[in-house]
């Protein structure tokens, strides 16, 4: 009875404060993302793949950043000038751009943090995305010392970067994790727990509130961000649900707002059940195959484009994707002005190809009637590549008689085993471009890529013409050089590219703000919850 008349008094109160004209609280706008994996590290130099991405874009803001369309916007710089030779960028900070702590972000907070990424200290694995500025790839191999990096503090809110030479794309790519600021003062304080909840420094749209791995990541909004009124989340939780089908049935159920990457197979009942707020949108991506060009008897190029001829990309696309990816046959998607270079055997029927691929492999010496081989294809955990790993599988088995296993890894274990050059023989990869330009794809392939050049691929003609592509201003003659590499790269099917895919969002009726882009750039300052 007691909890009763407690019950009934209290909304006699509201009840009464209501007809008197007040409000009562209004309940936190919380946003739950379904992200799929848990974060490697919290580290901006330190990070690789779209899982880790999309919140430290949320809690870290760079000189320039996306927009909810997925277009390069100013970000922690008001405005910049360029130099009339392309090479020299000077940057105005905003005087309203302060630190989660209150102190102000200025200039010299980019000096810093672009030195780190460079030091070959810190080892950062995503390095050379930034090897544009002036001297950062000598800085990078211990050859110059970090403070000979071309970057420079005007003044607090002046800074100047100097490139190597003109980068078109170089606003665009400073929006990547490594063009993040991290806070110097943050960092020699806290040592190795400087990006932990309650003590890491950030200059983004929301803070560190919590984390517990495994479970859910907390960010609340950053009361110091110089435009925090118009950010509309009061807290954005990230879940690392990568069993996809747990995330379908936890969206389903009011769980989460939003889920990214679920299985191909749910997409058309989830689209009858949900209409528009299922989204598949094109974007610049690449889904394949990379072999370990170390070892016998992926070293011989035979062996790799004879498995690459007998994958049947149009049946991955339609029966495994159900038409929410596209076969492919060059690593680099088409983009405005550039056209890849497909491999040469992609105008041959599958027919054909198989035939020609049973003739190329009994040449180096694998196959019926020569020797066997036992292949082994690793994949991180997911349902979709374990149904195309599925399909090669058997495919490989059919056209060949190899005998074909697969093994599994969650998505930072199998990425950080690549990154850290471990020895397999074929692995599942992808790759989300950066920024709109093919150099983004096919750096990934040149001798000595330390943190993506998994299979360690080796050819001088294919690097000489990227380093040719670099010195070349020429718009259109330097897409050619690009595309006379990529015939190289694909002539030689280091990597079988497969399909540009797709990505697949589900949105509760809750989410406004969110836009399809080709970038995949969703950030959360732009979202808001009804």
């Amino acid at each position: 009875m007691t909890g009763f008349r407690r019950g009934g008094l209290r909304a006699a109160l509201i009840l009464g404060a209501l007809m008197a004209g007040a409000s009562p609280a209004l309940a936190e706008a919380v946003l739950h993302r379904g992200n799929p994996g848990e974060p490697n590290s919290l580290d901006p130099a330190q990070i690789s793949i779209n899982v880790e991405s999309f919140i430290l874009k949320d809690l870290l803001e760079g000189l320039t950043t996306f927009n909810a369309a997925g277009e390069a916007i100013p970000g922690a710089a008001e405005s910049w000038e360029i130099s009339e030779d392309g090479t020299v960028y000077t940057f105005k900070l905003r005087e309203a751009g302060k630190w989660s702590n209150g102190d102000p972000v200025t200039a010299e907070d980019f000096v810093y943090s672009l030195r780190r990424v460079q030091d070959p200290a810190v080892a950062s694995k995503y390095a050379n995305i930034l090897h544009p500025i002036r001297n950062a790839k000598a800085v990078n191999a211990g050859e110059m010392k970090p403070e000979e990096l071309g970057v420079r503090a005007v003044d607090d809110r002046t800074l100047e970067i100097v490139l190597e030479r003109p980068t078109p794309y170089f606003l665009e790519l400073l929006t990547h994790s490594t063009g993040l600021p991290v806070h110097r003062g943050n960092i020699e304080k806290d040592g190795a727990e400087w990006n932990r909840p309650g003590k890491l420094v950030t200059n983004g749209p929301f803070m560190l509130e919590a984390h517990i791995p495994n479970d859910s990541l907390t960010a609340a909004k950053n009361p110091h961000y110089w435009d925090a009124e118009a950010v509309k989340l009061d807290k954005v939780v990230f879940y690392p649900v990568e069993d996809q089908a747990a995330a379908v049935r936890r969206f389903e159920a009011g769980e989460l707002d939003m889920i990214y990457n679920f299985s191909a197979s749910d997409l058309e009942r989830l689209r009858a059940a949900h209409g528009d707020r299922i989204r598949a949108t094109p974007a610049l991506n690449t889904e394949y195959y990379v072999f370990d060009n170390r070892a016998e008897p992926f070293s011989d190029a035979r062996v790799r484009r004879a498995l690459s001829m007998a994958i049947d990309r149009d049946f991955l696309a339609q029966e495994i994707f159900l038409g929410a990816s596209l076969p492919t046959y060059a690593l680099s998607p088409p983009m405005a002005g550039y056209t890849p270079a497909q491999a040469d055997f992609a105008a041959l029927s599958q027919f054909d190809r198989e035939d020609q691929a049973v003739e190329l492999m009994k040449e180096a010496g694998y196959g019926s009637g020569a020797k066997p081989l036992d292949i082994t294809i690793r994949y991180n955990t997911n349902p979709n590549h374990e149904r195309v790993a599925t399909a090669i599988a058997d495919m490989w088995k059919t056209v060949f008689g190899f005998n074909v296993t697969m093994s599994n890894q969650d998505v930072t274990s199998h990425y950080a085993y690549l990154q850290e050059g471990g020895a397999f023989q074929v692995a599942r990869a992808g790759w989300v471009a950066d920024y709109g330009d093919p150099e983004n794809f096919l750096t990934l392939n040149i001798t000595g890529n330390p943190g993506f050049n998994y299979g360690k691929y080796s050819n001088p003609d294919y690097d000489a013409l990227i380093a040719a592509s670099y010195d070349e201003t020429d718009h259109e003659k330097r897409f050619q050089i690009l595309h006379d590499a990529e015939a190289i790269l694909m002539k030689d099917q280091p990597i079988a590219p497969l399909l540009h895919k797709a990505e697949l969002w589900g949105l509760s009726a809750r989410v406004k703000g969110f836009e399809d882009n080709v970038n995949n750039e969703h950030p959360s300052r732009f979202m808001s919850v009804e």
